[in-house]
């Protein structure tokens, strides 16, 4: 194919599902796009896509295309990532990706490794899904648990966080407060939707509670948390997030089998490059400080 423009447009088209999707990706105007993909079927003598009211669907001979693009689409971000880390200088993109939950811890980490190195873009990336490394999505890896990761990575452990189960003092007022696990009857809790998750406190509170004293469920971690301060039961919070606050009691305090390990994840293509050293060692600095985390 001599027009790699047109199957990158198709393989955004595909991604988005909607022509102004892409065009706003491609930073191009929607008349472009579907040029772009007119032009690559009448080529192909194929349909590549399914027009319908709510957008584009990929036909057949379109995924099969598509499959193709999106390899190629990310070996060249793989590249270009590596080909960035190569410098000598502390400066350009640094992207950095972390589960949910613990922006504000990384953020002041993150703002102070600006601070020091002025020339760097910092790119603070959370989602549902796990960002690929080795396809260069990310310079640094922030998970949780010990579970398995590619071959190429390197793997560190920062710090372990600890949790504790709170609840408002509007609803101790209201409840009162169990003084352990034997007087939780007739109390209510809140927990995680998920019934397989990774959270040890979570997977605890599940096997513990009955599940009709599960008040209140939610996927997002601050929809949690805010439920737990706004009365709606009791649950688990990080320490380092309830200590300071004055309206949380402390029904029972953190248990080693309750906290979570946090890792550092690299590829090793970038893991020797001076900017993600500098800020590894900048971050592992910062964690040292933060409170009920060992």
């Amino acid at each position: 194919m001599e027009n790699w423009d047109e199957i990158r447009t198709a393989f955004q088209v595909a991604r988005l599902g909607t022509v102004s999707g892409a065009a706003e990706v491609l930073g191009v105007h929607h008349a472009t796009v579907i040029r772009h993909i007119d032009a690559l079927e009448k080529r192909l003598g194929v349909k590549l896509f399914q027009r319908h009211a709510r957008g584009y669907t990929p036909t057949e001979s379109g995924r099969d295309l598509l499959a193709v693009a999106q390899t190629t689409e990310e070996q060249f971000a793989h590249l270009v990532s590596r080909i960035k880390g190569q410098g000598e200088s502390v400066s350009g993109e640094l992207v950095v990706t972390s589960i949910a939950g613990i922006a504000d811890l990384l953020t002041p980490v993150m703002v102070g490794f600006q601070e020091k190195f002025p020339e760097v873009r910092v790119r603070f990336l959370t989602d549902m899904r796990v960002f690929r490394l080795d396809y260069g999505e990310a310079h640094v890896a922030l998970r949780a648990g010990n579970g398995p990761e590619e071959p190429d990575n390197v793997v560190q452990p920062l710090v372990r966080m600890k949790a504790g189960l709170y609840a408002a003092q509007t609803y101790i007022d209201r409840f009162g407060k169990p003084a352990s696990e034997a007087e939780f009857a007739g109390h209510r809790f809140v927990c995680t939707d998920a019934e397989v998750t990774r959270a040890p406190f979570h997977r605890w509170l599940r096997a513990t509670v009955h599940p009709d004293q599960i008040a209140y469920a939610a996927t997002e971690p601050a929809a949690l948390e805010q439920a737990v301060r706004q009365g709606a039961g009791i649950g688990f919070m990080m320490g380092f997030r309830a200590y300071e606050d004055a309206n949380l009691v402390e029904v029972l305090p953190p248990r080693p089998e309750w906290e979570s390990a946090l890792r550092i994840v690299t590829h090793v293509d970038l893991h020797r490059t001076r900017k993600v050293q500098a800020f590894l060692a900048h971050l592992k600095d910062a964690a040292k400080e933060w409170k009920f985390c060992t």
